[in-house]
């Protein structure tokens, strides 16, 4: 039997209140390390938006991939009070997340 498999709907920001990004990933190190590293071509390697500010995990991908297109909707006040109660300086959580 193997290991249950985690999923991850995230939010990174260019900087404090900057662009914000919702995403959702099976391997959210390997997702964050391609947004970092400029290799995925778009709005995020465009402007920049690399930290990482939220992230929820799911055991479901049906449920994770539901939150963010349910996320992605919301508008910019919505995602901001969703973030600043868990993480009010902004900080880049791949440090808490031992991602890096």
């Amino acid at each position: 039997m193997s290991a249950p498999r985690s999923y991850w709907v995230y939010v990174l920001a260019s900087q404090t209140r900057g662009a914000l990004y919702i995403g959702v990933t099976g391997n959210l190190r390997e997702r964050i390390g391609q947004h970092r590293g400029g290799e995925l071509a778009g709005f995020t390697n465009r402007y920049r938006v690399t930290r990482l500010v939220h992230a929820e995990e799911f055991s479901d991908v049906h449920e994770a991939i539901a939150r963010e297109k349910a996320m992605k909707k919301w508008n910019r006040a919505w995602k901001i009070d969703l973030i600043e109660p868990g993480n009010p300086d902004w900080r880049d959580l791949r440090f808490d997340l031992h991602l890096v």
